[in-house]
């Protein structure tokens, strides 16, 4: 049992190899790190984005590590997720392990300038994408009694900041579906965990939290709310998954990690 390893199989506890994996918005930011790390594991994973050329830069990047191949869909809708699961089915056999990465973001401002299309595609792409694939994925991992889920939540979840609130609020979705989810299925031998980063540079951050800002001051700004004095870095989050997927996390389901330097302490 993967519990009953010892500190002498690290490595073992580690290994991902003959295990699939879907990291959706793996193309770029976070989800290309995360798929980044779980290939160098020995997963055989497919990047899903919506961005054809990202995807196909990524894998190309990635491809030395392993087994990687691309997908493109949108998360939001119940077809491109079928269609996603469906072509790793294909290619690579049912996914033992789902990343639910890809995200939206609002322009940091006041809340009521915000669009009802910009709420809706907010909720659609960050929380709602997380119940199509949950359709897709459960039934399988459940009938063979392994799989994980991690979700990309966000400290925005935990610890809001002024004019991102309905970003806000979606993270804080992710978090609280993250944990029930985790206890409904304790039982069934899948494991529903979280990653709640803090800010890191990515096209996310710079295109669209952002955008049109003075960056640098920005980044300067954020630096002294964490402790440790950085954003998040490249390796951060694709450890934490790496870690979260693996068999070392065997008895942990329901955590929402935290990775942000020590900014919600």
């Amino acid at each position: 049992m993967p519990g009953e390893a010892k500190a002498g199989d690290i490595n073992k506890l580690f290994d991902l190899s003959g295990r699939v994996a879907i990291v959706t918005g793996g193309g770029s930011g976070y989800g290309e790190d995360i798929a980044r790390w779980l290939a160098g594991a020995g997963a055989a994973v497919m990047v899903a984005d919506i961005n054809e050329a990202n995807a196909a830069r990524a894998v190309g990047e990635l491809v030395p590590l392993g087994r990687v191949e691309k997908v493109i869909g949108d998360v939001s809708r119940k077809a491109d997720i079928d269609a996603m699961v469906a072509a790793t089915v294909r290619t690579f056999g049912s996914p033992d392990i789902v990343v639910n990465n890809a995200g939206y973001a609002q322009t940091f401002g006041p809340l009521l300038d915000v669009s009802e299309e910009e709420f809706d595609k907010l909720f659609a792409v960050n929380v709602k994408s997380i119940f199509h694939m949950s359709k897709a994925v459960l039934p399988a991992m459940i009938e063979r009694r392994r799989g994980v889920i991690i979700n990309i939540a966000s400290t925005a979840g935990l610890r809001p900041r002024p004019n991102l609130t309905w970003y806000n609020a979606t993270k804080g979705s992710v978090i609280t579906l993250t944990k029930s989810m985790a206890g409904e299925l304790a039982t069934s031998g899948v494991r529903v965990n979280a990653l709640c980063p803090g800010a890191g540079d990515t096209p996310l951050y710079r295109e669209k939290f952002f955008a049109g800002q003075d960056l640098e001051q920005i980044g300067t700004m954020l630096r002294a709310t964490i402790p440790m004095g950085r954003l998040v870095e490249p390796g951060d989050i694709g450890a934490a998954a790496l870690y979260l997927a693996s068999d070392a996390a065997s008895y942990l389901t329901g955590v929402c990690l935290e990775i942000d330097g020590g900014r919600n302490i």
